[in-house]
């Protein structure tokens, strides 16, 4: 089972990408801020992991799993609230592979996540 990671500091949202995504069959992990994120990613690396652009040190989180050994084969997805150009080049040269909008929907997640379990 691929496992997920929501780094998020809203429980709601959490809990919602947590609901959306097990669904797709997504073994989903959740931590509620940047050091939290990280240190369960070096006990035990996600296949995915979705970093909200305004945690404090969600830039650095990303850089941070990027040095963890095989951390360059995480799917790393930057959550920004608007398709603000200037944070999703932030986001890319940290290291995010991809990027999402919130808020998301099942619509949304699925359409990502359903494709991406499939390519996997």
């Amino acid at each position: 089972m691929r496992r997920i990671m929501i780094a998020d500091g809203s429980d709601v949202v959490r809990k919602v990408g947590k609901r959306i995504l097990s669904g797709l069959d997504y073994l989903v992990l959740e931590a509620s801020n940047s050091l939290e994120a990280l240190v369960r990613c070096e006990a035990d690396l996600p296949n995915v992991v979705i970093v909200d652009s305004t945690m404090d040190g969600a830039l650095e989180l990303i850089g941070n799993i990027r040095m963890l050994p095989k951390g360059d084969t995480v799917r790393i997805f930057y959550c920004v609230v608007e398709a603000d150009l200037r944070k999703m080049m932030m986001g890319k040269r940290a290291g995010a592979d991809d990027f999402l909008l919130k808020p998301f929907d099942r619509k949304i997640l699925t359409n990502v996540f359903a494709n991406l379990s499939i390519a996997a």
